[in-house]
Parts: structure tokens; sequence; C-alpha cells
């Protein structure tokens, strides 16, 4: 029986996989798997790179195909170059998973199926997107239609895709631009890279022609959101419902985005549904301003700068007065984050199609980087855009260290030192809260007042913390029951006796006696 808190672990023997659920598994049937997961292209790739270790990198959908990919590349590469499957990822399956090849000590890697296309910071990565199908003349047919018939005549359109889509998509916009070319909507797009190679590795000098390879990490930043277009623009997104789809409402909320179908053929209007989205989102965000205790989940370890953003984390809950605890969980469930039950609010540092997790099914919101930075402004303050891409809040703090919220936490503390115990109104509530800080200086007056409940024992040789600025001891110590009684000092020790010897199956004084 499994429960919300505890599972048998027969669940992930167990566990099957919808394949008719999931578009991108099913390769059409009688279509060739040479040309569907581009063999030919990947293997010489292998052999050019001269690379020996490769991690061949599959989500669960796609697992089933790993068996005959791998034979199909071993077949064609050199004999000297080895190949692995990686079968369960550490995080979204939509990231690279470099922390699994490294345990291979890969030097390259292949990535099949859906892709975030985030920065790679270690490894070489080949991306297999698949070849999903789809009719380009219809595409065109109705994107050309979506156009015509706006009724603001937006300046400009931005069409994304899915990645599956991609071997198609320069045809798709050579027809686009030719039908067009009479009316005055500029078409704006960017073509998806089949290869990035890790940050370390790209150039620096920005006097040097843009290669391919630092062109890759620009086309990353469209992916995720941080490009514009004009406000009476729209963006048109070729592909089924996806996360793909909700980040663009999130990110472009104020332009119109509309969403052609290419598997029913159907173009609809999404923007309608983006209020929904940001009120939920909102919603957290309040609940984050109740919050003393942050949790800082670490979602992903492939992206480039995923530890300048845990340290812009912690800087930014400090310098708040808050605290703040860094927890690697791999991937998210309410089992695993149930055990930190101090903590209030979770912030998750993951790719930005992992970001938006819906909270109903956890014991505590969660939120995203740029929504703590909207929690940590004062109340009705809004930074006017919507960033899921947290690369983008590490540049933008960067170049201007004199940010919104800086001056907001700079206020709050100034506060706090004419009324420390300033009461705060909460929205979730409708009530008053008391404020915890820490991290906070005591106060000379306050350290002579002190008395023993000020502190907490910390180990068995009896050194002491001050329990005000340890959110884990307050837990602890406003609990009924607080695990076993210590009793350091008042027990006698008892007799060291020998143990037991052997295995579980039969102990040495258990076993039959050999005598004759």
């Amino acid at each position: 029986m499994t429960t919300t808190f505890s599972a048998t672990g027969e669940e992930a023997i167990k566990h099957s996989i919808d394949l008719a659920s999931c578009p991108s598994a099913q390769r059409p049937e009688g279509s060739d798997i040479l040309e569907f997961f581009e063999i030919e292209r990947t293997a010489k790739e292998i052999r050019d790179g001269h690379y020996k270790r490769v991690a061949l990198q599959f989500p669960d959908e796609l697992l089933h195909e790993s068996v005959p990919i791998y034979g199909l590349l071993k077949g064609r590469v050199n004999e000297d170059q080895e190949l692995y499957v990686l079968a369960d990822t550490s995080y979204g399956s939509c990231c690279v998973d470099e922390v699994a090849a490294q345990h291979v000590d890969a030097d390259f890697m292949v990535h099949y199926g859906h892709a975030c296309l985030s920065q790679t910071s270690r490894l070489p990565v080949l991306y297999v997107f698949g070849r999903k199908p789809i009719d380009v003349d219809s595409c065109v047919k109705r994107i050309v239609d979506v156009i015509t018939s706006d009724e603001k005549n937006g300046s400009s359109v931005l069409i994304r895709h899915d990645v599956g889509y991609s071997y198609r998509a320069g045809e798709i916009m050579k027809e686009l631009r030719d039908k067009t070319a009479a009316t005055a909507t500029r078409i704006v797009y960017h073509a998806l890279p089949t290869r990035m190679e890790p940050l370390s590795t790209q150039p620096r000098s920005n006097s040097s022609p843009m290669s391919e390879k630092h062109e890759s990490s620009e086309v990353l930043r469209m992916v995720s959101g941080a490009d514009s277009i004009e406000d009476d623009g729209f963006i048109i997104y070729v592909g089924d419902e996806s996360l793909t789809l909700t980040n663009i409402l999130m990110t472009y909320s104020s332009n119109r985005v509309y969403s052609y179908n290419p598997t029913t053929n159907v173009v609809r209007l999404e923007s309608g549904r983006t209020n929904k989205l940001l009120m939920r989102r909102f919603a957290a965000v309040q609940k984050a301003r109740d919050a003393d205790v942050f949790g800082i989940l670490v979602g992903t370890l492939g992206v480039a700068s995923y530890l300048s953003v845990i340290t812009y984390l912690r800087e930014l809950l400090s310098r708040a007065k808050k605290k703040s605890y860094t927890i690697s969980v791999g991937k998210l469930n309410p089992a695993k984050l149930a055990n930190f039950m101090e903590i209030e609010c979770f912030v998750l540092a993951a790719c930005p199609e992992n970001s938006l997790i819906e909270s109903k099914d956890f014991f505590k919101p969660i939120i995203t980087p740029h929504e703590l930075k909207v929690a940590l402004l004062p109340e009705g303050t809004w930074l006017g855009r919507y960033v899921l891409d947290f690369s983008h809040l590490i540049t933008e703090s960067e170049s201007n260290p004199t940010t919104a919220v800086k001056e907001a936490v700079k206020e709050d503390v100034e506060n706090d030192d004419t009324d420390p115990d300033r009461p705060s109104f909460s929205l979730v509530t409708g009530k008053y809260r008391q404020v915890r800080r820490f991290g906070v200086e005591e106060r000379a007056e306050a350290s002579d007042s002190g008395d023993a409940s000020a502190v907490v024992i910390r180990n068995q040789e009896t050194s002491v913390a001050k329990i005000s600025d340890s959110a884990a001891a307050l837990f602890l110590q406003s609990r009924t029951y607080r695990g076993l009684d210590a009793r350091v000092g008042q027990d006698t020790p008892s007799v060291l006796e020998q143990g037991r010897s052997g295995t579980a199956r039969g102990y040495t004084e258990e076993l039959p006696s050999t005598d004759a």
C-alpha cells in the first residue's frame, strides 16, 4: 500500500508507461529507424570527434527504442569507442544528465527525445529530437490565416515550435516568408541547435565572427524566453499542448499566443488561460511572503549556471533575514519534501520546463527564483514580466546591482532597527503575523537578559548553540516528542560485550554443531 508519506518500492518495479499518451515516443509505423533517429549522423559525430565513451540518454517513453539504437550505432562506430545507455535520469528527462554520464566517465552525450536545450557545463551534447509527422502545406496555410486575420495587425510574429518538428522548420519558414512577403508583418524565428558545446569551451571574444557553438548559447536565451518582440506582436506555437507552451504563456503574458496542433490541424488562441496560470503563481508568491524559512531545491546539475543561482538565492534570502537550507533531492515528490517540516516554502532551481510545479500535492508551496524575487518586494510590487530562465536573473543582478529587491530589503532592515517587533499582514490568512528574522545580531541589552531557553545542546560533547538563529532547533523545541532522551552523563555506561558474527541466515552461535 502506498501513502503520501511512504512507499513500498513496488511501484518502481511495476511502473508502466502509456505510450499512447506520449506522441513523441511513437515512431510512425513503417518509418525507417535509421532516418527517424538519425543513426548515420550520430555515428559520424562520434567517429569524427574520436570520443571514447559515449552516453546515450533516453527518456522513459523512448526506452523501448534504446536496444535497437544501441545495436545500430555500435556497428557504425570504431571498435575502441564504447556506448552506454542512461535509462533513468537524475532530474527531468528534458535536461542533459551530466551527473549520470560522469558515472561512466563519458566524454560525449547523445540526448534523445524532447529537450529543454539548457546550456551544459561539462560535456558536448548531440540532440536527436525525432521526427514528428506534420503537413507543411496545411501548417503554413493555418499560420498565414492567423496572420492575415489578426484583428490588431501585429507588427511582428514570433514562431516557436516543438523540437520534434525541427527537421521541417526550415521548409515551413521558407514557404511562410514567401506567402507573407506582401504584408507588413515581420516573421521572427530562430533555428534550434542540434548540438551544444559546454560553456567552458565556447569562445569569449566578441570581435571574432559568431560561430555555431556560440550561436547555440544565444538560441538558448530565445528558447527560455529571454528574447522579446514588440508589444503589439504575437506568438504562434506549433505543437501539442505541453510544458513548452505553458512556459511561453507565462513568459509572454502581455502578448497574444496562438497554438497550431499538427495532429488535429486546429489553431487556437491560448492567451485566455494566461490569467489563470498567473493567478495560481500569484497565490504561491503570497504564501512565500509569509514564509521565514526557505528550502532551496537543486532541481538540476546539468544547467551551466545552477551554482550561480544557488549562491544568488542564498544571498538574497540572507539580506532579507530569512533562513535557507540547500537540498538536493533529485526528482521531486511529496514524500521527500515532507521530511523537512520546518521549511515553510521551497524555491526550485531547475530548467525552465521543470520550474513550474503544481503545489496541490505538496504540503508547502514551491516557487521559482523569479517568484522569490517578487515575494521579497513590498506588497503590490510586480517586476512587469515573468522570467523562467534563472541565468537571466543572474545576468540582470550583475548588470544592475541596485535592484528594487535590494532597496526593499534595505528599507526592511532599517524598519527592523526602529521596531524589531513590527508585525506583517498576511493576505493568505487575513491576519497579522510575527515575523521571524534570522541572522540579526543580538542587541547588548537582549544578550544581558538572556535565559536558559535561548540555548540548546548541539551534540554529546555538551556544546551549545543559540536556538534563535536555528530554524530546525526552533521547530524541534516546539514539538511535544523530540526523540529519545540522551541522558548525557546521567547513566553509567554499559559493559562492552562481544556482538554476533556471521550472516543473518545463520549467526555463528546459531549454526549446528560440527562435532561428531
